[in-house]
C-alpha cells in the first residue's frame, strides 16, 4: 500500500463511538432535522425524489457557497463528500510526482499523506507554541524553492485555534508568489471564531489560491458529508473531472439541507449558536484546568472547535489516552497524531454538562495514578 495510514481519523474512528464520553469532538454538537427544517422543509425533503442531482453540486447550493467569498460565482465551486474529498482533490488536481508541499504544522495531516502517496515532498513551517502560535514565516521562507508548487495552510487552525493576521496573510502571500506557488487553505473553521467575527478568506488575495470548506465543523452538520472547493474556474472545472472519479456527487438530500443551512439568516443562526458554545466551554474547560496549577499550559483559541494542552507529567500521551479510555472510558486525542507529545486535544463545542461529567472521570484517574 501506498498511502500511509492517516493516524489521527484512524483513531478516532477506532474510539470515539466506544467510549461513555468522547472529549475530543472537533466540531459542535450536531443538529437534529427538527432542529434544524421548519415542518414545511421536512415535507419538501421527505417528498424529494432519491436521485442523483448535479454532480458538482446543485446550482442553489454553489450559489449560496460562493456568496460567502470576494468575487466567486457558483462556477468557482465544487461540491464535495466533506471537506476530506475537498482535499485529496485539490492535491491531485494541483500537484504532481516530485513537487514540494510546504505545510502549516501542527495540522490536520491528511494532506501530508496524500502528498506522500502522490510522490511529493513536504516539509514542515511550524507555529510556535512559545509565541502563542504564531507562524514562523521566516523558517517558511527558508523552505520554500523553484520546486515548491503548494504552501497549505489551515486557518483557523486545527488543533491550536490560531488566526493568522492581515500582515501574516499577506506575508505569506508574498512568499507563495516569489515562487509562484499556490497557496490551498483549509478553511473549514472559518465561522467559529470566538470573538463573532468571520475571518476573511484567502479567496481573492491571490490567483493562485484554492480554499476548502465544510458544514461538519462550524456548522455543526457532520452527517451531511458536504464540503466544497472553491477557486479559479478553470482549476474548479479540473477538480470537476477529478470528483467524477471519485465520489461522483455528495447525496442529493445533502445538497438540498445544505443550502437551507447557509441561507443568510439560518446561517446567522447556526453560526451564533456555535459560537456562544463555544465561548461558554472554553470558560468552563479553562477552569478545570487552572485548578492544577502549572501541571497543564494551554494558549486560549481565536477560533475553532477545539483546545490544545501541554501536560506536566512523566507519560507518552498516546499512553495516557489509551489508559484514559480503557480505565474511565473517555477519549482524548493524543499530541503523537500531530507529532506533538505531552500534548492533548480536547473539543469544546459539546454540551458543557457532557464535557465536565467527563472531566470529572478524567480528574478521578490523575487522582488515582498521579496523585493530583
Amino acid at each position: 500500500m501506498n498511502i500511509p495510514i492517516f493516524e489521527l481519523e484512524r483513531v478516532q474512528s477506532l474510539f470515539e463511538n466506544t467510549v461513555d464520553y468522547n472529549l475530543t469532538e472537533s466540531g459542535f454538537h450536531p443538529y437534529t432535522l427538527n432542529q434544524l427544517l421548519n415542518k414545511d422543509q421536512i415535507h419538501t425533503l421527505t417528498n424529494t425524489v432519491l436521485g442523483y442531482g448535479q454532480t458538482n453540486g446543485s446550482i442553489p447550493l454553489r450559489k449560496r457557497i460562493s456568496a460567502m467569498y470576494t468575487n466567486a460565482n457558483e462556477e468557482h465551486v465544487l461540491v464535495t463528500n466533506g471537506s476530506s474529498e475537498a482535499n485529496f482533490i485539490a492535491c491531485h488536481t494541483l500537484l504532481e510526482k516530485g513537487d514540494e508541499v510546504v505545510m502549516m504544522v501542527p495540522n490536520y495531516m491528511q494532506i501530508w499523506g496524500i502528498a506522500e502517496e502522490m510522490g511529493c515532498f513536504p516539509k514542515a513551517f511550524h507555529l510556535k507554541e512559545n509565541n502563542e502560535w504564531k507562524p514562523d514565516l521566516n523558517e517558511l521562507k527558508s523552505l520554500v524553492t523553484p520546486k515548491t508548487k503548494m504552501i497549505a495552510l489551515c486557518n483557523p487552525n486545527n488543533p491550536t485555534g490560531y488566526t493568522l493576521t492581515k500582515d501574516e496573510i499577506q506575508e505569506i502571500i508574498a512568499i507563495a508568489k516569489s515562487v509562484d506557488a499556490w497557496v490551498y487553505c483549509d478553511e473549514v473553521y472559518r465561522g467559529a471564531e470566538l470573538n463573532g467575527k468571520t475571518i476573511e478568506s484567502f479567496i481573492g488575495m491571490y490567483d493562485k489560491v484554492m480554499v476548502n470548506g465544510g458544514l461538519s465543523k462550524a456548522y455543526a452538520l457532520p452527517g451531511l458529508r458536504l464540503g466544497w472547493l472553491i477557486g479559479p474556474k478553470e482549476h474548479i472545472a479540473d477538480t470537476w473531472a477529478y470528483h467524477d472519479y471519485t465520489s461522483i456527487t455528495a447525496g442529493i438530500m445533502s445538497h438540498y439541507i445544505g443550502e437551507i443551512a447557509l441561507r443568510t439568516e439560518k446561517r446567522q443562526e447556526i453560526l451564533t449558536r456555535n459560537r456562544t458554545m463555544l465561548n461558554e466551554n472554553l470558560i468552563a474547560v479553562k477552569a478545570w484546568l487552572d485548578q492544577y496549577g502549572d501541571l497543564f499550559e494551554y494558549t486560549s483559541p481565536k477560533a475553532g472547535g477545539m483546545l490544545f494542552i501541554k501536560y506536566n507529567l512523566d507519560i507518552n500521551s498516546t499512553e495516557l489516552a489509551n489508559w484514559l479510555r480503557t480505565e474511565k472510558s473517555v477519549f482524548i486525542l493524543a499530541g503523537d497524531c500531530y507529532g506533538m507529545d505531552y500534548h492533548f486535544r480536547i473539543g469544546i463545542g459539546e454540551r458543557k454538562t457532557y464535557i465536565l461529567e467527563g472531566l470529572e472521570r478524567v480528574k478521578q484517574a490523575l487522582k488515582e495514578r498521579f496523585n493530583v
